[in-house]
């Protein structure tokens, strides 16, 4: 049997009793797990429902790479840039208060593993890792439900005739939108105040050689990941924007709570516009189109919202198990995509080779021994804090700021001190005098410490 069989190439397979394992969805994820499994020798089913491999996978723009570069030989990955700058911004709705940060030694390899990239080119290529493994992909196919025998999952539905594929094994790698799992009733649907939307766009910049270079302080291969939050990033809106720079186009996109979206009657659309026209952001996106658009649901429940790892033969890792942290410092989520494939996929390979059901609950195990969950866990109190000190954090902060470094750098016949003063008095009255500010960097101080 090829690993190269596709669903234009093959209408009807008959892969029941094939495999040891099957792998629903071709993301990071799921290829992780795939590539794991092939690589200790499993015979492999990875069922992905886009025409190829990304061709639904949206995300904002940054790639951490740390285990994908154990997992493959990376210097053939086909990523953007690296990223060699980071960027905070508070908007208010017309000023910019800026953090940038630009570390020499991200400008060396392996550049902080830390690279924008195209998800439709980049989920390919590493899903072929996983097929030069031996695994078989096959796209075009979308997985409709779980297959029990006996109380256990072995395989799942199909929307091909006569779809019921059975193996012992499936790694639920579907995402956030993870209708199979929890139609199986693997894990509940999360709380609209759990979930975040996300919009994007990829804009280029026609007949513009150098522009990126040039509005970014780019050089060869370097790259910069800004962030920006505020009510002139996403207005009334628990949230934030974004933007990356690729080799030849630029990501910018906002992403903001559910509840804020339909309780504000705020449409992403509008949302985002509003976000590329700010006094800030507008000069960087001068002049160009868009090429790509995309929307997705984004899981932001943390550590409290992950739902149980393994059933019964199954196991459930990337967005669909709510591995994602926001906190608008660390926006990760790639990254742990990869490492719970990485430990399902080695989890599965342990259960085959030992014919042990058990061996599965070494997955979970092992995510929470990793980064993964301890980071998860480590900012479990962030959310319910931004959300209770909302509107000093996206409204009074960055207005006090934008007003402070007004004042500070005016220039007219007053002294100096009387402008420190005025700047002083701007932002100790939004957060209530010395004690509201002891108060805000006592609550926030394990952001840093």
């Amino acid at each position: 049997m090829s690993p190269e069989l596709e669903s234009d190439t093959v209408t009807d397979p008959n892969y029941d009793d094939e495999f040891d394992a099957i792998v629903v969805g071709a993301g990071l994820a799921g290829s992780a797990a795939a590539l794991t499994m092939a690589n200790s020798g499993l015979d492999v089913l990875l069922i992905e429902r886009g025409s190829s491999p990304g061709a639904k996978n949206v995300f904002g723009g940054v790639l951490y790479t740390p285990t994908i570069r154990e997992l493959t030989d990376f210097d053939d990955a086909p990523v953007e840039r690296y990223v060699a700058e980071r960027r905070f911004s508070m908007l208010s709705e017309r000023d910019e208060t800026a953090v940038s940060l630009r570390p020499g030694e991200w400008h060396e390899e392996p550049h902080n593993d830390s690279y924008t990239v195209l998800r439709g080119q980049f989920d390919e290529w590493f899903a072929e890792q996983a097929v030069e493994e031996g695994t078989t992909l096959v796209t075009s196919t979308t997985v409709t439900g779980l297959v029990r025998e006996n109380g256990r999952i072995v395989g799942v539905e199909t929307d091909r005739p006569d779809g019921t594929i059975r193996a012992p094994y499936v790694v639920l790698a579907e995402g956030g939108n993870s209708l199979v799992s929890e139609g199986a009733n693997l894990k509940s649907t999360e709380t609209r105040e759990n979930v975040a939307v996300g919009v994007k766009e990829v804009l280029e910049f026609p007949e513009r050689d150098g522009v990126i270079e040039d509005r970014f302080r780019l050089t060869d291969e370097s790259g910069v990941s800004y962030h920006y939050f505020g009510e002139g990033a996403v207005g009334d809106a628990f949230g934030g924007g974004f933007i990356y720079t690729n080799e030849d186009t630029v990501s910018v996109g906002v992403a903001y709570r559910l509840e804020d979206a339909a309780t504000h009657d705020q449409s992403p659309e509008e949302t985002l516009n509003a976000f590329k026209s700010h006094p800030a952001v507008a000069p960087l996106l001068r002049d160009a189109r868009t090429v790509e658009y995309s929307a997705k649901t984004i899981p932001e429940g943390g550590a409290e919202s992950i739902p149980d790892l393994v059933h019964d033969g199954a196991a459930i890792v990337g967005d669909a198990a709510g591995l994602v942290l926001n906190n608008g410092v660390h926006l990760e989520g790639t990254n742990m995509a990869v490492e719970s494939g990485y430990y399902a996929g080695k989890a599965v390979a342990d259960a085959v080779e030992d014919d042990d059901l058990g061996e599965l609950r070494a997955y979970p195990r092992a995510l929470e021994g990793s980064f993964v969950v301890k980071n998860l866990e480590r900012y479990a109190w962030m959310m319910d804090a931004v959300e209770s000190d909302r509107d000093l954090l996206f409204e009074d902060l960055p207005r006090a700021f934008g007003d402070a470094s007004t004042e500070y750098f005016r220039m007219d016949r007053s002294p100096k001190e009387t402008h420190a003063e005025n700047a002083k008095s701007a932002v100790l009255d939004a957060v209530g005098g010395w004690t509201g500010a002891a108060k805000l960097a006592l609550r926030y101080r394990k952001v840093v410490t």
